[in-house]
């Protein structure tokens, strides 16, 4: 079944709603599973339950009502294991929603359990970066200066205009060796690696993409891009976990600085042409879309997926991970041009140390415990994050009885939070956690109900110094058009998916 409504969503007073509507299918199936989490039973082809993580209490004011329905058609993919999970954040997207965790067994029937572009999203392995730096906020002699050099110095925009020049040797070595190619190169250095997600490479086996996608990353390293893209320069507010946070190099008062982009318009490209050549395949029916080749019925064509170890859908993976590897690169870079910066202003370059780079729009090959069996499984995170237990092999051991360091950003102009994965073991969610705080409103309706100037006028008053180059993107990415991300983090702690380590709020922000 397909889950959607037969009237237009309208808005009401900030919150999406729909005035006459017929009742979705999911909403028979609801039910509360533990005080922080809401179960959709399966049903109508759903191979699996799906899990959202909310309370009563965050359920009786959202106003997505279409998300849970995406969470729901996810479910139907075939090989998926466990259950279908949606974050705290979670909000309406391509197919999957955002905020979705879905793990597929790859050893699941004669080709594997599927893989889905649309569970991966447009923008792979777009991530967060947080450097720490040795300093206070009254360090900082002239803030509105040090925001205004950043803003010149840090490409930022829809056009990637300002990033590196690579030759297209360069580029290719940079998609199959990531960040320490990058590294290699002069953008980064190589204390990084230990505290990058994976190392801060993949490694696909052919790296084949087209000729347009390496187009579009030749010029486009170390640029922020745009939408809900930033660099900011934050101060920790305050402390929750004194233990984890000695661990992460964290204190009270100290200035931070935090990095969110991916892979530009290079990852675009890829998600756009495999998505493209996979929904081809599939045909509309009385029940969906299917794929004759592969015998595969899914509710959303946006779904559109290939058995992992199909030749679609492993030149997908092989794809989507020289995208991967080109965002750890692009967030190296753009670390390095911070660090130049910091040292011609601050002298605080040798201070800058990156705390931890994680991914939260990628799909990877991962061993799971699934009810009381070992599973090798694809997981999807779009829009998620890893959270690793302490004592997890990929983790520094810096990090070893604390847990993988968590990055989650907030809105603009409001707080950011850095979590801690569990101590030991894995939480219930394939080791996953939240992103973000997750819209509220549509880009579409925040223009229209925000006006950018005022609110720019407001963010000054509290200190905070603006600077965006695309127009209205203030308004696309105004506190109000997303959710509260302190009720978020409230939300993912409750539900046992990582704990709060410490808060971050802004200083100064730069964005596209």
């Amino acid at each position: 079944m397909i889950y959607s409504f037969s009237k237009p969503h309208v808005l009401v007073a900030g919150r999406q709603c729909v005035a006459t509507r017929e009742q979705p299918a999911w909403a028979e199936h609801i039910s509360s599973d533990s005080e922080f989490t809401k179960r959709i039973s399966a049903h109508d082809g759903m191979r699996t339950d799906a899990l959202l993580v909310s309370d009563e209490k965050h359920w009786s004011i959202q106003s997505d009502d279409r998300s849970p329905g995406q969470l729901a058609n996810t479910a139907h993919l075939p090989g998926i294991v466990g259950e279908a999970w949606a974050m705290a954040d979670w909000h309406f997207g391509y197919g999957f929603p955002i905020g979705g965790v879905v793990a597929t067994d790859i050893n699941w029937g004669e080709q594997g359990g599927v893989i889905s572009p649309g569970g991966v999203g447009f923008d792979i392995n777009c991530g967060v970066r947080l450097v720490t730096l040795d300093i206070t906020a009254s360090d900082i002699p002239n803030l509105a200066k040090l925001s205004s050099r950043l803003a010149g110095r840090i490409p930022a925009g829809a056009r990637g205009k300002g990033g590196v020049s690579l030759t297209e040797s360069e580029l290719l070595r940079i998609t199959m060796e990531g960040a320490p190619a990058a590294i290699e190169m002069g953008y980064g250095e190589s204390r990084d690696l230990a505290n990058i997600e994976s190392g801060g490479v993949l490694e696909p086996e052919e790296g084949t993409v087209s000729q347009r996608t390496l187009a579009r990353g030749l010029k486009a390293l170390g640029t922020l891009g745009s939408g809900n893209h930033f660099m900011e320069i934050q101060v920790v507010d305050s402390i929750k976990d004194n233990d984890a946070a000695k661990a992460f190099g964290l204190w009270e008062g100290q200035v931070v600085a935090m990095i969110h982009t991916g892979s530009r318009g290079f990852g675009h490209q890829v998600c756009s042409e495999h998505v493209q050549a996979l929904e081809q395949g599939y045909k509309q029916n009385a029940k969906g879309w299917y794929h004759h080749e592969w015998d595969i019925q899914l509710p959303d064509r946006q779904l559109a997926a290939a058995p992992f170890h199909s030749r679609q859908g492993q030149a997908y993976f092989d794809a989507m991970q020289t995208a991967a590897n080109y965002a750890f690169a692009n967030r190296s870079a753009l670390t390095q041009r911070l660090r130049d910066l910091l040292k011609a202003e601050l002298g605080v370059d040798g201070e800058a140390t990156l705390l931890y780079d994680v991914s939260h729009n990628i799909a990877k090959v991962e061993n799971h415990v699934v009810h009381g069996k070992s599973c090798t499984c694809c997981v999807h995170r779009k829009g998620a994050t890893r959270a690793l237990g302490g004592e997890h092999a990929e983790l520094s051991r810096n990090f070893s009885g604390i847990g993988q360091p968590v990055l989650v950003p907030g809105d603009m102009g409001t707080a950011s939070w850095v979590l801690a994965g569990p101590q030991s073991g894995d939480n219930q969610a394939f080791s996953s956690s939240c992103h973000g705080a997750g819209r509220a409103l549509s880009r579409t309706a925040a223009r229209n109900s925000i006006d950018a100037n005022e609110l720019k006028r407001n963010l000054e008053r509290k200190g905070i110094h603006i600077h965006a180059k695309t127009p209205n993107i203030l308004s696309e990415e105004a506190p109000q058009a997303y959710k509260d991300v302190d009720e978020v983090i409230r939300l993912t702690s409750g539900a046992g998916l990582a704990r709060p380590v410490a808060r971050l709020t802004p200083l100064a922000v730069i964005k596209g």
